[in-house]
């Protein structure tokens, strides 16, 4: 079966989408495919709107930019309302339906709601809802393997922040079970 996703991740400046990006991109890094991850900011960092684009593919890729994304996870409202429609028909989207109280109006696409900053905060794992929702994707697509999955968190987790590996990785479990 070939690979080829193109997804979008989108929220708020500071609820880690550029890093969950990073994650799912370095995850099919591991398992040897072609990728691409695209940061993009609004504004103002913090607070603002921060989405990324990220492309695994078996073949080499076109262009960085996501327009009309496979796979979406939406972390807040208004970047649930600007990229709900761009979806491929087909599409695999994930919100996180702690933060955003709206469901998608489409039936054409596969819906999965996850209350994943609320599941964070019960579980001690603040500041983690964008791993969770990562574990979930995974869940649905099986955008890499599982080992790859886990060296990409560990590549991803600076040293510094060695404490969190642990969290992060609990995080992606928490998500595999949605």
């Amino acid at each position: 079966m070939s690979t080829n996703y193109n997804m979008l991740l989108a929220g708020f400046g500071g609820q880690g989408i550029l890093f969950a990006g990073k994650v799912i991109a370095y995850g099919g890094l591991n398992d040897g495919k072609e990728i691409s991850w695209l940061p993009s900011y609004g504004p103002e960092m913090r607070g603002g709107t921060a989405n990324c684009s990220v492309c695994i593919s078996d073949k080499a890729i076109g262009s960085p930019l996501v327009t009309s994304p496979d796979t979406f996870i939406a972390m807040n409202l208004p970047s649930f309302d600007k990229f709900i429609n761009d979806v491929k028909p087909g599409g695999t989207v994930i919100v996180d339906s702690f933060l955003i109280d709206r469901k998608v109006e489409r039936d054409d696409l596969n819906v999965f709601y996850v209350p994943a900053t609320k599941i964070a905060e019960e579980q001690g794992l603040k500041g983690l809802a964008n791993i969770i929702l990562v574990g979930k994707l995974f869940k649905e697509t099986g955008f890499c393997t599982e080992e790859a999955l886990y060296k990409a968190v560990e590549k991803c987790v600076p040293a510094r922040k060695a404490n969190m590996l642990d969290l992060n990785k609990k995080a992606i479990r928490l998500g595999m079970e949605q």
